[in-house]
């Protein structure tokens, strides 16, 4: 039986290689993107906890609020690297990019 992630991994290295010049630069940019797309999604499950007692403040307009409010803070973080997925990220695909001579 083949091992699938192996198979992955190898099909993904001959697929990716990439000369183009600015890719690095790039590639940083994506990876900071696909963070605070990822935060904004765990801090979206996050908020879905309802521990009740909120009766007197809510509804659509503190909703709307509070994913601003994450929209920005998933932003500031990718972008200041304060969690590190955007630099593990990068350093991971950028051996899939050829340096520029």
């Amino acid at each position: 039986m083949t091992q699938p992630i192996a198979l992955a991994s190898h099909n993904a290295s001959s697929a990716f290689q990439s000369t183009q010049p600015g890719d690095r630069e790039k590639l940083g940019e994506v990876a900071e993107q696909f963070e605070a797309i990822f935060l904004r999604q765990m801090l979206a499950a996050a908020r879905k906890a309802d521990f009740g007692g909120n009766e007197l403040f809510g509804g659509q307009g503190e909703q709307t609020f509070r994913e601003m409010q994450d929209a920005q803070f998933a932003d500031i973080a990718s972008q200041t690297g304060m969690i590190g997925f955007a630099a593990s990220i990068e350093a991971q695909l950028s051996q899939y990019i050829q340096p520029e001579d």
